[in-house]
């Protein structure tokens, strides 16, 4: 049995499928309510590229980082330490990471990503 697809903007699907690497397009493929025919419509996907991150500084039990719009501080601590000495890694942590954007700040290196 022989099944007629109406493809909508046919053009720019087959440039999509030309430009591509891949032998695939994403889009719906549906029963068109006006016509009763099999319709297959392609999504206008843009692709999303984003800047990475900048590592300004790794700490030993995290890292501090940069992006467009924000500084970023990462830690993670072991949960088998005590209390106390949680909170004194979290302490060190934190003056360690504010002194790399201190210095930093004093280098003046801007982020151009």
């Amino acid at each position: 049995m022989k099944k007629y697809i109406f493809i909508l903007n046919a053009i720019v699907v087959m440039d999509k499928l030309f430009q591509s690497k891949s032998k695939r397009i994403e889009g719906v493929l549906y029963i068109d309510e006006n016509t009763g025919k099999l319709t297959f419509k392609a999504y206008n996907r843009l692709s999303r590229q984003r800047q990475r991150d900048r590592l300004i500084e790794k700490l030993p039990w995290g890292w501090v980082k940069e992006s467009l719009q924000r500084k970023k501080r990462f830690t993670s601590i072991p949960k088998n330490l005590p209390l106390a000495e949680q909170l004194a890694i979290l302490d060190r942590e934190n003056e360690m990471a504010k002194m790399a954007l201190f210095e930093q700040e004093l280098i003046g290196e801007d982020i151009n990503l």
